[in-house]
């Protein structure tokens, strides 16, 4: 397993479909993640610190975990297969629960937890981009720093 980091989410064009882009803490790979739009608005939310008025369901899973004395240690992307991609959550005392890539990401968000990817997706999805591609994950940073959340709303 390798720690990665939540880069951010974005809209692909032409088909508006909203992606997360992750990045091997200590590597050089990106994997990138077609997720759905609720997923990417809540994902935005936390890294843009807006906080709804009414918790969003990842909101309250957090809450959920936290009430239970059931802390989220790890989210361990595990698997892809025929495309989709798996995940676990890592809960109290070796719990391991299946879960959506997406959801997990804008779960550990919340609570601080460390995202990992097994080694084996990453071989298969994982991307690199060349020094002369940087700019392009530049670019990515600074829409970042512009979208709204509301921007993944359908």
């Amino acid at each position: 397993m390798r720690e990665v980091s939540v880069v951010g989410v974005r809209v692909e064009l032409p088909s508006n479909q909203p992606i997360v882009l992750l990045r091997e803490v200590d590597g050089e790979r990106y994997l990138p993640i077609w997720i759905g739009a609720v997923e990417a608005t809540a994902i935005a939310y936390e890294q843009q610190g807006v906080k709804p008025a009414r918790p969003l369901t990842h909101d309250l899973l957090r809450d959920v975990l936290a009430a239970l004395h059931a802390p989220l240690h790890a989210v361990e992307i595990v698997e892809l297969k025929e495309s989709v991609y798996f995940a676990d959550l890592l809960i109290g005392e070796g719990l391991r629960v299946s879960a959506r890539p997406s959801d997990s990401i804008a779960l550990a968000l919340r609570v601080g937890a460390t995202i990992r990817c097994a080694d084996s997706v990453l071989d298969e999805a994982g991307i690199l981009i060349p020094d002369e591609q940087e700019d392009e994950v530049e670019k990515f940073r600074e829409f970042l720093d512009q979208v709204r959340p509301e921007d993944f709303a359908g």
